[in-house]
């Protein structure tokens, strides 16, 4: 079995990769299991890499966690062995927790998801801002940076559709404006080809 993951930041070396036990969308309401360190990734643009965690379990009840990233090669593992110690009245609890608070889990889970997605969108606007200040006209600049900080107060509260709707008005305005700065490194670089043949 496995998952597929990637960075957050720009340039990110390290990633670290804990592994859960439990029936709950939430780590916090899980048995940890153990953690490790993927480290050298090769610095790229956040979300660039592509790290592929596999869980193998042996015969004896080893759990192997691998983490690789797959452009460079990188890889890390751990094993986790058994414990005893949970019994099977406590995993039935945990199964029935898992039911009792499925609703709340998903609400928290959708609201975690907006909020991760918002503060990439907030950090690429940041970005975008930055390396194509000279194409933008100043009410455009300022338009942009409104609609981010509108995401930024959205992420900071607890309503998920609130987020939603500030990330959708936020990509509506900057569309346009992503593609102009595309059309214009695209006609830069068709210049560059003329003048170099």
């Amino acid at each position: 079995m496995g998952r597929r993951y990637t960075t957050s930041v720009d340039g990110q070396r390290n990633l670290k990769i804990a592994v859960f036990q439990g029936e709950r969308d939430l780590v916090e309401h899980n048995r940890k299991l153990g953690e490790f360190i993927l480290k050298g990734i090769p610095p790229m643009p956040a979300g660039l890499p592509k790290i592929e965690i596999q869980f193998l379990l042996n015969a004896d009840g080893i759990l192997k966690v691998k983490a690789l990233e797959e452009r460079s090669g990188v890889e890390q593992a751990i094993e986790v062995k058994p414990q005893y110690g949970i019994s099977e009245e406590a995993m039935a609890t945990m199964l029935l927790d898992s039911i009792r608070h499925a609703q709340e889990d998903m609400e928290i889970r959708g609201l975690m998801e907006a909020r991760n997605e918002g503060n990439s969108i907030v950090l690429s606007a940041a970005k975008f801002l930055q390396q194509h200040h000279a194409l933008l006209t100043e009410a455009e600049i300022a338009a942009l940076r409104s609609y981010a900080e509108s995401l930024k107060a959205a992420i900071e509260g607890t309503d998920k559709d609130r987020i939603n709707q500030a990330i959708e008005a936020l990509n509506t305005f900057s569309n346009p404006l992503a593609h102009r700065a595309m059309d214009f490194t695209i006609a830069e670089a068709m210049q560059g080809k003329k003048i170099g043949s």
